[in-house]
């Protein structure tokens, strides 16, 4: 950090190029050639993704809003919080909000931002904004019937369990997750 501060980057890595294997509508694939401090090349996979936006909602009764999906790319029933791509243009808090009256029927209330990650940033750009809602209004069932097997609201304090027993596997889910336990509760 002392070398960052005096201008110096002593392991910043070198980018020579980019060529595109793939590009579409959620996905762009790139190679990229790459050159270490110490003058190793080689070229690595980029996947680049939209943003999307995801949100934890809670309830009086100290729970989360959860859906129970299955995840066909690793075949697994998983506990998610509710979100998905950003749209072009749109605000990525009500991109959340929108997600979870789409996914689950309810309306969050409250909405606050959290922050955001990189789940995989060593080979990946596929930032996910995090936000919280205190409170939620039923408004019907899901519109989205794709999403959800089930909607729930889910007691807080069995998340760790839920995590350790791998039923909250995803990143952004844990991540929101665990900021909510640390710090909202």
């Amino acid at each position: 950090m002392a070398d960052e501060l005096n201008g110096q980057e002593l392991t910043r890595w070198k980018i020579h190029g980019e060529r595109v294997v793939d590009d579409t509508r959620r996905l762009r694939l790139s190679i990229a050639s790459v050159e270490l401090p110490d003058g190793v090349k080689f070229e690595q996979y980029v996947l680049r993704m939209p943003k999307a936006a995801m949100m934890a909602v809670l309830d009086d009764q100290d729970r989360v809003l959860m859906m129970w999906r299955h995840r066909f790319i690793i075949d697994r029933w998983v506990w998610e919080l509710p979100g998905g791509y950003v749209d072009p243009g749109e605000d990525p808090a009500a991109t959340a909000v929108r997600e979870v009256e789409e996914e689950t029927g309810w309306r969050p209330l409250n909405v606050e931002p959290l922050g955001s990650m990189q789940p995989t940033v060593g080979s990946a750009d596929a930032e996910n904004l995090l936000f919280v809602a205190r409170g939620a209004e039923y408004v019907g069932e899901p519109e989205d019937i794709n999403e959800a097997e089930r909607v729930a609201w889910i007691p807080l304090d069995t998340v760790r369990d839920r995590i350790t027993k791998g039923e909250i596997v995803g990143a952004a889910s844990q991540v929101a997750l665990l900021h909510v336990l640390a710090f909202y509760r």
